[in-house]
């Protein structure tokens, strides 16, 4: 690992809903951010993940860059005045940011517990970062351990049990809400991973649900899976005057739904549901006579019981996080030794090659087989026990005295790369 590994994370936990949607990032963004921190900041290991409940970037460094990536975030999104944001970012570096990239990517870190669209969206991250040629060593093992950690989360614990999700607390709430209404109607905007999950939720209900996307031939395929009507996004404006609960999830930098689209209501009530970050519904409509606006925090704080459920596993997940980040330590200790490793190696290899050359010119081939195995039997006994101190050091944390030590003795910082 080149540097400290390190974390900066705005979430939900300091940032309300108004805020995270102007730092949140999409997926063009991120690429093109990961591009410049690899030139600008010279960075040879980085993730960004950005949800509706954060934004985060993992990097390693020797120095901290906290601020140099915070606003180079802010010139990517217009942000003027990046110093206004800077309040809201939590810091991490080496075990700690470890640890929360654990924690986030498990659902622990989660607005609903466990949440398990966190998995799929760390995972594209990771993506991400490896396309960009970001994801070093260090960070390969550790997207893997983690990866590894959840499937035993899966298998050994209740955490991930039961539909305690962003997309199940919003169908549960329309459900509740429709409860309310004469022979209710729900329209759907948007079937993005949240969006199709909550069709999915809908079409277990009684409730008249229909679904409007831009891009028609991916509604009616959802249509289709959930028995549910398709209207036009040409017929937005009729369709939420039409319908009674308007749920919206659309992917976009400004919202799609204001004051005008909406309309007044002149009877009855219309709720309305955001479920995207940067919000597509306008917080004006919420103002309007007879509308009832919910947005993402107020989806996340109704999850279902199933959370309490999930919440009396995290001692189990979290003795699973422990377990996976000890082994993962022991693992990038040796790191640090590893280089010397390959040095001493191919210091006792060069000589073992020298004296073959020297003593064998004009031997038979047989005579310059059995010299050839038995010279490096002998060269694989001599290193074995240097190799074990190293990583015995590693684990008491004093290898670097031993690596001078052995730096000295064979010059290993002259020793010729391996062939």
């Amino acid at each position: 690992m080149q540097g400290k590994f390190r974390a900066i994370s705005l979430s939900y936990k300091k940032a309300p809903v108004e805020i995270r949607e102007i730092i949140s990032i999409d997926e063009l963004t991120i690429k093109s951010i990961l591009s410049e921190v690899s030139e600008v900041l010279s960075l040879t290991e980085a993730l960004i993940l950005s949800t509706c409940n954060r934004t985060e970037v993992y990097y390693s460094a020797e120095q901290n860059l906290d601020l140099e990536i915070i606003k180079l975030i802010a010139i990517k999104k217009g942000i003027l005045n990046a110093d206004a944001y800077i309040n809201y970012f939590n810091s991490f570096e080496s075990e700690e940011a470890v640890n929360h990239l654990f924690r986030v990517s498990l659902g622990l870190e989660a607005q609903v517990v466990g949440d398990l669209q966190i998995s799929n969206q760390v995972k594209r991250a990771y993506q991400w970062a490896a396309d960009a040629q970001l994801a070093g060593p260090f960070l390969h093992r550790l997207m893997h351990t983690i990866f590894f950690s959840s499937k035993r989360v899966v298998q050994e614990t209740s955490f991930r049990d039961g539909a305690a999700s962003v997309s199940y607390a919003a169908a549960e709430l329309v459900q509740n809400l429709a409860s309310t209404i004469i022979e209710p109607k729900v329209l759907i905007l948007g079937i993005g991973e949240i969006g199709a999950d909550v069709c999915r939720h809908l079409s277990e209900t009684d409730l008249t649900v229909a679904i409007c996307n831009r891009t028609t031939e991916k509604a009616e395929a959802l249509a289709l899976e959930c028995n549910q009507a398709v209207i036009p996004f040409s017929e937005l404006k009729e369709a939420i005057a039409e319908y009674d609960l308007i749920i919206s999830s659309v992917a976009h930098s400004t919202p799609i739904i204001n004051k005008e689209l909406a309309g007044e209501i002149n009877n009855g009530f219309k709720f309305f549901v955001d479920l995207s970050i940067p919000r597509s519904i306008s917080p004006e409509v919420g103002k309007l006579s007879g509308v009832t606006l919910f947005n993402i925090d107020e989806i996340n704080d109704k999850a279902s019981a199933a959370v309490e459920k999930r919440k009396s596993s995290i001692p189990l997940v979290e003795a699973i996080i422990e377990e996976a980040i000890a082994e993962f330590n022991d693992w990038s200790k040796e790191m640090v030794v590893s280089p010397t490793i390959h040095k001493l190696k191919n210091a006792l290899e060069q000589i073992r090659q020298d004296e073959i050359t020297r003593h064998l010119k004009n031997a038979s081939p047989e005579v310059q087989e059995f010299a050839e195995r038995f010279s490096k039997s002998i060269t694989q006994k001599i290193i074995k026990l240097p190799v074990l101190q190293l990583k015995a050091a590693c684990k008491r944390g004093d290898a670097e005295s031993l690596i001078d030590v052995l730096n000295e003795l064979f010059d290993l910082e002259n020793t010729p790369k391996e062939k």
